[in-house]
């Protein structure tokens, strides 16, 4: 028999990040609406952009984005199973040829450190959306990782389990 102990742990804020940078927070605002209004415009699939939303947060450690994004690809209609599957989306059968091109590219832009976004990444996605979806995608790529460096870097917003959650304490 085994048993589980709920235990709270906090995550100490280290910047109110809104209120000591009030410019640049509403900027970054605006950067994300413009993101949105171009996957808007390009009719790129409000599933899979939680989906990559989700993946950029999970490489780069914001466990509020991570949690955010999986809450929205929810609300977006995406199935439980992909959401969780988009860790090792590239060992998983439930993504289409076009969904794993964005989800590479996603992955090669957030590493960009490491991969340098080889021609090969590029071509992949650019075989599989038209010139303006991968411009919108790449919005959304970037978009993603500067709010995941906001988040990892001041821990200015934490997640909540929610209270309906059969784990909460």
């Amino acid at each position: 028999m085994t048993t589980s102990e709920s235990t709270t742990v906090t995550i100490r804020e280290r910047l109110d990040f809104s209120s000591a940078t009030p410019q640049f927070s509403s900027a970054m605002n605006r950067l994300d609406s413009a993101a949105t209004h171009e996957l808007d415009r390009v009719g790129f699939p409000a599933g899979l952009r939680e989906l990559v939303r989700l993946r950029a947060s999970q490489l780069n450690g914001c466990a509020y984005c991570v949690d955010l994004h999986t809450t929205a690809a929810v609300v977006a209609g995406e199935n439980v199973q992909r959401i969780a599957a988009v860790a090792v989306w590239n060992e998983s059968t439930f993504f289409s040829a076009r969904e794993r091109a964005a989800l590479a590219f996603a992955e090669s832009v957030t590493l960009a450190a490491q991969t340098r976004v080889p021609a090969a990444d590029y071509d992949a996605v650019a075989e599989h959306w038209s010139p303006d979806e991968v411009g919108a995608l790449l919005s959304l790529i970037v978009t993603i990782n500067a709010w995941n460096a906001i988040g990892v870097a001041t821990r200015a917003w934490e997640p909540l389990l929610d209270p309906g959650s059969p784990t909460a304490g």
